[in-house]
């Protein structure tokens, strides 16, 4: 019998915490998530204090009844997911499933009298990384679930539920099947569509600079940039009146106001919270948010080093804190003295404040180990951990190293023309002393300051020095308008808005660009027709909901909730209130709107009558105006649409079109090639990295990564687009050929070992086959209920969809039974075509 069975989420965090923990412990996976509300239905009762039906996940039957039977015979269960609410909420969850079956038969021993209370059957046991020390330290000090964690997600998951289930309908109704609305995705998206406006409106002004090449005694000779006139700032708004200044210029007398020199000091950046690794991997290593995340999540749960075998190496990724452990910066500090000298390590270890919503709880992404240097591991890791592990080893520390030092000069020019004078500066900067700088600098977003400064060499000068006039340079600018969102630049916008955590940003950015309402062009955002519309639909009739600062503080209140300062039934209340007058607000201001449609000048080709955009499966087509679904007798003529993108003018396509792409996979330059099938995007790192995408009139169909683990290598599984659609298989083709089944709920009728699963023949048409082909080889045109018929005792009824209606019947066919279906919930509605054919 074992000491303890120990649940953790993947199989390979069991793999690694089982070579800490020994013999007598057993480390299972639960694969993620165990249960989670039911698909079919909302799953809330709104009027009984939002009581909630959650349910085991269809395809986990297996995996819980596995961990059920092993929990029977263990003395102690301890459930070890991540430490955070998800973490805590699947632990929850599997503590109820697992308490049905082993407390009753196998409860804890009494203590006797004097005795200390012995301590629960099922406990809770959390650690920050994933080593020796930490994993033993956690399960000497083991703890009950926290009910405020618990509670937070599930206010989250209940949120999210609630805008989901009661708005996508609404925009099935108004724009077509299959969209949906999200919490915060919309949010996100709306950031994105108001900034495509904000650069459409805006106007370029034109305006000049003038830079002097000047002259001292001694080389070298720089560039100082025009200011103004006497002491006053002055913009020179165009040619004319830069054509004044310089021709004044060319017979002034230069002489040099001040100089003004200073030593600057700049600290290094705060180990990585989880915004600021996505952030810095998107900008130095090209690697999208969804990519980052994945790659951290292997190096906290252990990878194969040699001898040394799996090994955690780094802390846990998802955080907003930059707090560290007091034995990290002693080890640290150590490396530091040892490797760089005395100079660079600081009297005392460096600090950083925390943010007000930061959890104290969580540490910093840091290596578990200072002395680790990413070269020495090198060998054992692929080539994106290694970038991955390298960022965040450095980044850490450079945090506990001493500031870089410049000396940093000002100098201020006089141009005398008679009673005129002209204002001139240049600031240069020298670095004296490296300090962080040699092990790291943080990125940033645009043209940086500082890096202009150090271009800027200049010879000694003093105060009343004159200067020889070498060259004038006017140069004609224009204002740009603010830059389009990149990966990067969004998770910042979305941080410092308060808008989701952290750790939602990387689901927020695959949903929005997976639901087609976004596309990338050159690395950068742009919404797409059908993105705009719905920000526009939802926006305007839900002004509450949908409010970014109103979105924020639903994140402050989960907090609150975390921290146990408000309970999660009363903000889901507050919450609902608003809600609910949104929700009435659109459905009597959306109940005269015509189904969404935009009118253009083209003409039927058939019928003559005005064209009109409608929005379909596949983007928007043409259609005819006159058509109307109730009457037969209309006009049904289509055709496509070749333009499914917002316009772009030709400086669009410099900025956006023009820019580099680079492979989500491995951050290298993607280029175009041309295949059988026409031409694509493909990595330049072939063969050692395989990523292409399709070419398909400007629409990306990427691969999209997905949280759910691989239940039989544990990896990451895909959304992956073939010839006949999507499906959902693991990440580590060809190593791994598992392909997820679409499993309906219902056992096989024929073999009543199996389980029916929703397939694709290769005419594209559905049809239900039993999960044990070939031997069992059910099959089933119609979707089989788990029902028997009442008229002749058959095994089960399917559903039919007839030209009166869809219809409830009895499979067998010499059976005539049949009622009404009732129809359907909102998410259990699939999407569906245009109105009428495209």
């Amino acid at each position: 019998m074992s000491k303890g069975l120990v649940i953790v989420e993947s199989p390979a965090k069991a793999k690694t915490i089982q070579k800490y923990l020994g013999k007598g412990f057993s480390v299972e996976a639960s694969l993620g998530h165990v249960k989670d509300l039911p698909k079919s239905t909302l799953g809330v009762d709104i009027t009984n204090g939002f009581e909630t039906d959650y349910i085991v996940i269809p395809g986990k039957e297996k995996v819980v009844a596995k961990l059920k039977k092993l929990a029977a015979s263990a003395d102690n269960i301890y459930l070890a997911p991540d430490p955070d609410r998800e973490g805590e909420a699947i632990a929850a969850h599997l503590a109820t499933e697992l308490d049905e079956n082993g407390t009753k038969k196998k409860k804890a021993k009494k203590a006797k009298k004097g005795e200390p209370e012995a301590p629960p059957r099922i406990q809770r046991v959390t650690f920050n990384e994933i080593t020796k020390r930490a994993v033993q330290a956690a399960f000497d000090h083991p703890r009950a679930i926290d009910q405020n964690l618990v509670d937070a997600q599930q206010a989250r998951r209940v949120l999210d539920r609630l805008v989901g289930y009661q708005v996508s309908p609404l925009l099935w109704d108004k724009v077509r099947r299959g969209l949906s609305a999200g919490r915060v995705q919309t949010v996100a998206l709306r950031l994105i569509v108001e900034r495509e406006r904000e650069i459409k409106a805006f106007e370029k002004k034109e305006y000049w600079t003038i830079d002097a090449h000047l002259a001292a005694n001694k080389p070298p000779a720089f560039d100082a940039r025009f200011l103004g006139k006497g002491e006053e700032k002055v913009e020179i708004p165009n040619s004319e009146e830069a054509e004044k200044i310089r021709t004044a210029l060319e017979k002034a007398d230069w002489l040099v106001r001040s100089v003004d020199k200073k030593e600057r000091r700049r600290n290094a950046a705060p180990p990585f919270t989880t915004s600021k690794l996505q952030q810095d991997a998107s900008r130095k290593l090209r690697f999208s948010v969804k990519r980052s995340m994945m790659i951290a999540q292997r190096l906290y749960e252990g990878v194969e080093l040699g001898d040394e075998g799996l090994v955690g190496l780094i802390t846990y990724m998802r955080t907003d804190s930059v707090r560290v452990a007091p034995e990290a910066i002693q080890e640290v500090r150590e490396y530091i003295g040892k490797e760089y000298g005395a100079s660079y390590l600081p009297e005392s270890p460096n600090t950083y404040k925390e943010k007000k919503e930061a959890q104290a709880a969580h540490e910093a992404i840091r290596p578990t180990s200072a002395m680790r240097h990413p070269d020495q591991i090198k060998q054992y890791l692929k080539e994106d951990e290694y970038k991955v592990y390298k960022l965040i080893w450095q980044r850490f520390v450079a945090s506990q190293i001493t500031p870089a030092v410049f000396d940093q000069t000002t100098v201020d020019i006089d141009a005398k023309n008679g009673n005129d004078s002209f204002w001139f500066r240049v600031t240069g900067s020298v670095l004296k002393f490296d300090g962080f700088l040699k092990v790291y600098e943080e990125s940033k977003e645009g043209k940086d300051e500082e890096d202009e400064e150090l271009k800027h060499k200049l010879p000694a000068l003093e105060a009343g020095q004159k200067l020889t006039l070498k060259a004038l340079k006017p140069e004609q600018h224009f204002t740009e308008p603010p830059p389009r969102y990149n990966e990067a630049s969004l998770v910042k916008e979305l941080e410092e808005r308060g808008i989701g955590r952290p750790s939602t940003y990387a689901a927020i950015l695959t949903t929005i660009q997976e639901r087609q309402y976004v596309q990338k062009v050159g690395g950068k955002f742009v919404p797409t027709e059908i993105g705009l519309v719905v920000t526009d639909l939802l926006v305007e009739n839900f002004r509450d909901i949908f409010d970014v600062q109103y979105t924020a503080r639903l994140e402050e209140e989960l907090d609150e909730i975390e921290e146990g300062k408000e309970k999660w039934t009363d903000a889901l209340s507050e919450f609902y209130k608003k809600f609910q007058k949104d929700l009435k607000y659109a459905e009597k201001h959306m109940e005269n709107i015509k189904r969404m449609e935009k009118p253009t000048d083209e003409k039927c080709e058939r019928c003559g009558a005005p064209l009109v955009i409608k929005w379909g499966k596949h983007g928007s087509f043409y259609a005819c105006s006159t058509y109307d679904k109730d009457d037969p007798n209309t006009c049904t003529f289509t055709k496509e649409n070749p333009i499914n993108l917002p316009d772009l003018d030709s400086a669009d396509m410099q900025e956006t079109g023009a820019a580099e792409e680079y492979c989500e996979n491995c951050g290298r330059v993607m280029v175009l090639k041309r295949g059988r099938f026409g031409q694509f995007m493909a990595c330049t790192g072939y063969p050692d990295c395989k990523t292409t995408r399709r070419l398909d009139q400007g629409k990306k169909v990427p691969d999209i990564p997905l949280d759910e683990l691989c239940p039989k290598c544990g990896r990451n599984m895909m959304i992956r687009h073939g010839r006949y659609g999507e499906f959902t298989a693991c990440s580590g083709y060809p190593d791994c050929k598992y392909v997820k089944q679409n499993f309906i709920g219902v056992k096989c009728p024929e073999c009543k070992d199996g389980d029916l699963v929703e397939k694709r023949a290769r005419k594209g048409n559905t049809f239900y086959g039993c999960s044990n082909y070939p031997k069992c080889k059910f099959t089933s045109a119609n979707k089989p209920i788990a029902e028997k018929c009442p008229s002749c005792g058959s095994e089960y009824l399917v559903e039919k969809n007839l030209k009166a209606g869809p219809v409830i019947a009895c499979a067998n066919k010499e059976c005539d039974y049949e009622r009404p279906a009732p129809p359907p919930p909102p998410a259990a509605a699939s999407a569906s075509a245009p109105s009428h054919p495209a």
